[in-house]
C-alpha cells in the first residue's frame, strides 16, 4: 500500500521506515526543510539501534523517501498517519494545536478525485480528538471527498522501537465505519500480531491507560523499595515474588529512581487531566504521580547521609538519558538528578554512551559539570559514583577499577545494577534502592 507518515520525529520515523521494511511504499513528510534535507543525505537525527540501517536499505530499496509538502504526501498515500508532537500544557492537558494544523493541511490538501482516504492519530491524543479531526476535515476540505478516520496508538519502547513495531505484541485500531477498518487490517496484514480492533474512543484510551498502568506499576514497587528500606527486607526478592504471580507478572517490578521520559510523565499527567474534564477526579494517577517525584528526593537524601554535604564535591555520574539504548533526555530523572546535584555546589564529571550530546543541548545543566571521554576517566578523584540511567556496560564495570581511580570508593546506584556483596568484597561503600547499605 501507499502510506504517508506526516512527522518525522521518533514515532513518525521509525514507523515509516518499519512499514517499508515490511513492503509498503511510503512517504514520510516533516514541516522542518533541514531534517529533510538530514534524512535525504541519510544522516539519521535521533539514536535508536538499528534504525539507521533500516532507514538506508529501505531508501536505497524507493520504499522510502522524505518530502516537506504535506499536499504530495496526501495525494501520494492511501493512508495518511498522523505522527507530530502533543506536548503538555502548564495544567497538564494536551497541546492538540498541531494535530489540528496537520489535520487542516490534509483537508486543504485532499481533491476528491483521489479516492477513498484514510487520516490516523498515530500520536498519542486525549479520547475523542478523531471527532475533532473529523470534524476539521469536514469544515476545511472539499465536498465529494472520501475520508475515513482512525486511532492507531504506538506502544514502542525507546532503545527497542524496531522489534516492537516489527514484532508486536498488539495491534490496536480504532473505527466508526467497516470501509476504514478494512484498510487499516490491509495495512497491518504484513504483521504477525494479535489485532483488537475497536471503536475510536476505545482505541484513544487504551494507550492512556496502558502507560498510565506501567506507571502504576512503577511507583507501587517504588513505595514497597522503601517499606524493604526500613524493615531489613530486599526489594529484589521481594519483586521476584510478587513477579513469579502470572497475574502480576515481573515487568516493571524494577525499583529505582522512577519513571522519566518522553511518554510516562507526559501521559499520565495527560490522563487525569482528560479524566478531571469528563467528571471524574483520578486520585490514584495523582498518587502514582507524587511517589514517583518523591522518589528522586529519596534518593538525594541518601547520598547527603553520607557524603553531608554537596558543595565543593567532586561527583561522577554515569547515565544522562532517560533510560538505556537511547539518547533521550526528555524528562530524564539523570538530567533532575544533575539539576539538584550542581545547584546544591557540587561539581560534576559526566559519561553516557549515547546522550552527551544531547544533554548539552536539551538538558539545561547549570554549574560545574564537565563530560567524560569514557565512563571510567569518569571518576577520576570523585567522592562518589552516582548511577542513574541502566546501561548495560555500568551493571559490568571492573569494580576493581572504580575504586583504584576514585578519591572515594562509594556507589550510589539509582538502578540496582550491582550485587551488594559483590561491590562489599571489593572494598567500595555501596548504597541501593529497596536494599540495605553494604560498606
Amino acid at each position: 500500500m501507499k502510506l504517508t507518515i506526516i512527522g518525522t520525529g521518533y514515532v513518525g520515523l521509525t514507523t515509516g521506515a518499519c512499514f517499508a521494511e515490511v513492503g509498503h511504499e511510503v512517504t514520510c513528510v516533516d514541516n522542518n526543510p533541514e531534517k529533510i534535507a538530514m534524512l535525504l543525505k541519510g544522516e539519521i537525527p535521533i539514536f535508536e539501534p538499528g534504525l539507521a540501517e533500516l532507514v538506508t536499505k529501505n531508501v536505497a530499496a524507493g520504499r522510502l523517501k522524505f518530502s516537506t509538502s504535506t499536499a504530495e504526501g496526501v495525494e501520494s498515500g492511501e493512508v495518511i498517519f498522523i505522527a507530530v508532537p502533543t506536548p503538555p500544557m502548564p495544567d497538564g492537558s494536551v497541546d492538540l494545536s498541531f494535530i489540528e494544523k496537520v489535520a487542516r493541511e490534509v483537508a486543504e490538501s485532499v481533491q476528491p478525485g483521489q479516492g477513498f482516504k484514510v487520516v490516523v492519530d498515530k500520536s498519542t491524543v486525549p479520547v475523542k480528538t478523531g471527532q475533532k479531526v473529523a470534524e476539521t476535515i469536514k469544515r476545511y476540505g472539499p465536498e465529494g471527498v472520501e475520508f475515513g478516520v482512525a486511532s492507531n496508538p504506538e506502544f514502542l519502547r525507546e532503545g527497542c522501537a524496531i522489534d516492537d513495531l516489527l514484532n508486536p505484541d498488539r495491534i490496536v485500531f480504532g473505527t466508526h465505519d467497516e470501509r476504514t477498518a478494512d484498510v487499516m487490517r490491509r495495512v497491518y496484514s504484513p504483521f504477525n500480531a494479535p489485532v483488537l480492533a475497536t471503536d475510536v474512543e476505545s482505541a484513544e484510551l487504551i494507550k492512556h491507560a496502558a502507560n498510565s498502568f506501567l506507571a502504576l506499576k512503577i511507583s507501587y514497587i517504588n513505595s514497597v523499595a522503601r517499606i524493604c528500606e526500613k524493615s531489613g527486607a530486599d526489594i529484589e526478592m521481594v519483586a521476584e515474588g510478587i513477579g513469579m504471580d502470572e497475574r502480576i507478572g515481573r515487568s516493571f517490578l524494577n525499583a529505582g529512581l522512577g519513571y522519566g521520559g518522553s511518554c510516562f510523565p507526559k501521559d499520565i499527567k495527560a490522563f487525569i487531566s482528560i479524566s478531571e474534564s469528563l467528571g471524574y477526579p483520578f486520585e490514584l494517577l495523582k498518587q502514582v504521580e507524587e511517589i514517583n517525584d518523591s522518589q528522586l528526593d529519596h534518593f538525594l537524601a541518601k547520598i547527603r547521609e553520607s557524603l553531608w554535604v554537596f558543595r565543593e564535591k567532586k561527583i561522577a555520574l554515569w547515565g544522562l538519558a532517560f533510560k538505556q539504548n537511547t539518547d533521550d533526555v526528555r524528562e530524564s530523572v539523570a538530567i533532575k538528578l544533575a539539576q539538584k546535584i550542581l545547584s546544591e555546589g557540587a561539581s560534576i564529571s559526566a559519561w553516557d554512551p549515547e546522550a552527551v550530546g544531547t544533554a548539552k543541548k536539551f538538558g539545561n545543566l547549570e554549574g560545574d559539570i564537565t563530560y567524560a571521554e569514557d565512563q571510567y576517566s569518569c571518576l577520576d578523584g570523585a567522592e562518589a559514583l552516582v548511577i542513574a540511567t541502566e546501561w548495560p556496560q555500568f551493571g559490568n564495570a571492573d569494580l576493581a577499577e572504580i575504586k583504584k581511580r576514585m578519591r572515594n570508593p562509594i556507589i550510589f546506584d539509582g538502578r540496582n545494577l550491582f550485587d551488594p556483596a559483590t561491590v562489599a568484597q571489593q572494598g567500595i561503600e555501596y548504597h541501593s534502592i529497596g536494599r540495605l547499605p553494604v560498606t
